[in-house]
């Protein structure tokens, strides 16, 4: 199949060929108005449409022979229905001079007739589109805190509402018959918020929900059905952090099963949630959360963690169409780093850096990757790139120094046009050197700048684990109590560990300093300069350190390599320490 990749930006819209190509089509003619607000292709990527500020046009992509063309010049927001029979389009909303009701300002045009069935007043932009079931039998909207429901698009009647206090925002199911709608509504005056999910058309009152869970700590939240539709996942934000932790405000993951079962992913690191995504298999999902370096762990149904990408500059994930690759991305302020992830078996594939991107997608061939930089986001060094996941550039392309680009995206194809195929480690060739970026060299100060460099770490850096029990070992969750007995055990031998150390430093000290009692009330044995003073502390914090990680390694615990390196350096500190002591 031939791919088409639109770009749109002050070049005008222009249609790309996907690989292996990479030409422009000459089928779709360059529309070269500066004007182009939106475009969308249908679901199943068979018909395209555009608006250019003086009409909205529908092409069939291979043929590209115009199909449609609507009177729609202030047009700025395009959508078609699922199964291609309807184009929704989408006009800012103005009232008229004398304050009275404006005209309706949301339409739904037949694609086939070009007839337009029905207009709506839509006031906001933000989820201005209607929803609608795979199969088109149902329609939703939210019109004043109400979902109303429409059958067989026909938008004549209101086939059905669901009438909570103040339904804040609702979610359709993906896939087949029968159709579930996720809920949310904000609490108020103390009262909770809470998700409920529906099966349609049953919505009595809470006992005919499917499930409900309730929350506090929400001004807003985003809710993510899996491809199956037996699960939602709730990312609830508050808009502050009460606790001032974070410029970001709060956020919690919580899982809510059409079973009726719910739960709260217990992330292991504090700090915002970044990104939550389904596996298209839906048995598994990953999170990237945590302050920077941010972890991103792998959970599932249970929400259990089943593997942990140990922490890195990420705040972005995305499963390949398949499910059996994923990209793990820092994108935004972060300088585009992606690790590539074969997740049948946990491998590292790739590390390519797209630095300044602000789009990210796959191919639905599971194969290509586009990487983009657009306006108005960043208005330098506008273009895109197409990859292979295997980190290898296949394409690559800037826009001339005062344009920009605004959009890039894949042509959609229906589930199932592509098969699986195999995980490749082996970067694939490519005519493009691959995009390593010069490295960042540390801003040193003038003052140190011709002496050898010592590297501090603000982090330690978390190294990918596999959290999967392992076969053969009996590990079953320990209980609360169980856990609480094994902490008390672990602090006692520590304790004892410690004594230990102390009672072994007493006897290898240096007899100069062995005379003095080491009672906490005698003051210390002091040279009368704090800088050698301050030395000597520091070295026995040091060496105690040293003692700390003996132990570890004695206990099994494989060690950093920065570590190791610490213990290296046992003997040389203690030559200093004895040195300075014997000094006094």
């Amino acid at each position: 199949a031939v791919f088409s990749l639109p770009v749109r930006g002050s070049e005008g819209l222009y249609m790309v060929n996907g690989p292996p190509s990479f030409t422009e089509s000459t089928a779709f003619q360059r529309d070269s108005g500066k004007n182009c607000k939106a475009v969308a292709f249908s679901k199943d990527g068979s018909l395209f449409a555009w608006c250019n500020g003086e009409k909205v046009n529908v092409v069939s992509v291979t043929g590209a022979e115009l199909l449609r063309s609507f009177d729609l010049p202030k047009a700025v927001c395009l959508e078609f229905s699922p199964k291609s029979s309807i184009l929704a389009t989408w006009q800012a909303y103005t009232t008229a001079k004398d304050g009275t009701a404006g005209t309706p300002n949301l339409q739904l045009h037949d694609v086939k007739t070009g007839k337009c069935l029905k207009s709506f007043i839509q006031k906001k932009m933000q989820n201005w589109c209607p929803c609608w079931s795979d199969d088109e039998s149902i329609c939703a909207r939210n019109v004043n805190n109400e979902v109303h429901f429409f059958e067989n698009n026909n938008f004549n009647t209101i086939a059905n509402k669901l009438h909570l206090q103040k339904v804040n925002d609702f979610v359709l199911s993906p896939g087949a018959q029968p159709t579930k709608v996720a809920v949310y509504v904000p609490g108020s005056k103390g009262a909770p918020s809470f998700v409920r999910l529906y099966q349609y058309p049953n919505f009595g009152g809470p006992q005919s929900a499917l499930a409900n869970k309730s929350f506090f700590k929400a001004d807003k939240v985003t809710m993510l059905w899996n491809k199956k539709a037996t699960a939602v996942l709730v990312i609830a934000s508050t808009e502050v952090d009460k606790t001032g932790a974070s410029y970001y405000g709060e956020q919690t993951l919580h899982y809510i099963a059409t079973n009726g079962e719910s739960a709260v992913v217990q992330l292991p690191k504090n700090g915002p949630i970044y990104d939550v995504v389904w596996n298209p298999s839906s048995v598994e999902f990953c999170a990237v959360y945590g302050f920077m370096p941010a972890k991103a762990t792998v959970f599932n149904l249970k929400c259990d963690p089943v593997f942990d990408f140990g922490t890195g500059p990420r705040n972005a994930a995305y499963y390949s169409p398949h499910g059996h690759i994923l990209v793990l991305a820092g994108f935004g302020n972060l300088r585009g780093q992606m690790e590539v992830w074969d997740v049948k078996n946990y491998k590292l594939i790739s590390k390519p850096v797209a630095s300044d991107s602000t789009y990210f997608a796959w191919c639905p061939d599971g194969e290509h990757i586009v990487t983009a930089t657009c306006a108005p986001r960043l208005r330098v060094s506008n273009g895109y790139k197409i990859w292979h996941y295997t980190g290898s550039v296949l394409h690559s392309y800037e826009v001339p120094a005062n344009e920009e680009m605004w959009q890039v995206c894949w042509q959609p194809f229906p589930d199932g046009a592509f098969p699986a195929r195999a995980v490749k480690y082996q970067a694939v060739p490519s005519e493009l050197p691959s995009a390593e970026p010069k490295p960042a060299q540390a801003y040193r100060p003038p003052a140190l700048r011709n002496k050898p460099t010592t590297t501090s770490k603000l982090h330690e850096d978390e190294p990918p684990q596999n959290m999967k029990p392992q076969l053969g070992s009996s590990d079953k969750p320990l209980s609360k109590t169980a856990l609480k007995n094994q902490r008390k055990h672990e602090a006692k031998k520590a304790a004892k560990q410690e004594a230990k150390a102390d009672a072994k430093q007493e006897s290898t000290q240096p007899p100069a300093a062995q005379s003095a009692p080491r009672s906490s009330t005698v003051p210390a044995i002091t040279s009368g300069d704090p800088e050698v003073d301050k030395k000597i502390k520091n070295l026995k914090k040091k060496l105690k350190a040293i003692e700390q990680l003996k132990e570890q390694a004695a206990a099994g615990k494989q060690l950093e390599k920065n570590q190791l390196e610490k213990i290296q350096k046992e003997t040389a500190l203690l030559q200093e320490l004895e040195d300075l002591e014997l000094g006094l």
